[in-house]
């Protein structure tokens, strides 16, 4: 199983986007989700699976948060 940090699209590029995380920003594949950039999302092994809700981000950030002290 993987687990996914929420992060947030800061550029599309074709099949591309930029995904910034609080540490840094991965380029990854926009796989078949409509996404535009500002849209929280989860991407797995390099590719976008799902776009998320700020509510559902702040609540993924907060689960990682607890389980990382």
């Amino acid at each position: 199983m993987c687990l996914a940090y929420p992060g947030i699209v800061k550029e599309i590029n074709g099949l591309k986007a930029t995904v910034e995380y609080p540490s840094f920003s991965k380029n990854v594949l926009v796989g078949d989700q409509y996404v535009k950039v500002g849209d929280r999302v989860l991407v797995q092994m390099g590719i976008i699976i799902k776009t998320i809700s700020t509510k559902e981000s702040k609540l993924i950030t907060k689960a990682w948060d607890e389980i990382s002290k």
